[in-house]
């Protein structure tokens, strides 16, 4: 079930929401981002950069954290005064690191993935990645902008 919710003892421009832990789940975590990032008047640049970093993360939820029966969680933290947006996308799995692929097979010259984190370290400030109990992982990253942009 997909409902806004909000976090008791919160910060104002705080905004969470549980998704299904699919690829429907991930796309919709881009667009709620988007669209409650518009409706606090977050800058268009802001905005941009939030939208590809929250499709990166939750598409690694999906694809690395999925946990059948189990969602994965959006928190946006927005500061329109200190010009700051704090993203946090926790799933179900705690282990920090991708599984290894295969050795058996050859490489592929053009690998599909494993770039994502390399684009959100390109766009944020600051990433990282804590346990989110009881089993699970929070990856958050902070995006900022120029005072007066």
């Amino acid at each position: 079930m997909n409902h806004a919710t909000p976090q008791v003892g919160a910060p104002v421009g705080t905004f969470t929401q549980l998704l299904s832990s699919t690829r429907r789940g991930a796309r919709l975590a881009r667009l709620l981002a988007v669209t409650e990032l518009r409706s606090r008047g977050a800058s268009q640049e802001l905005t941009e950069r939030a939208e590809l970093v929250v499709a990166e993360l939750a598409a690694n939820a999906v694809l690395h954290g999925h946990v059948p029966g189990r969602c994965f969680r959006l928190t946006l933290v927005l500061d329109p005064t200190a010009g700051r947006l704090r993203i946090e996308v926790s799933d179900a799995r705690g282990d920090f690191l991708p599984l290894p692929r295969p050795t058996d097979t050859a490489p592929d010259p053009l690998p599909t993935g494993g770039r994502g984190l390399t684009l959100v370290t390109a766009l944020a400030d600051h990433w990282d990645c804590v346990p989110y109990p009881p089993s699970g992982k929070t990856v958050r990253a902070v995006l900022t902008t120029p005072v007066g942009a």
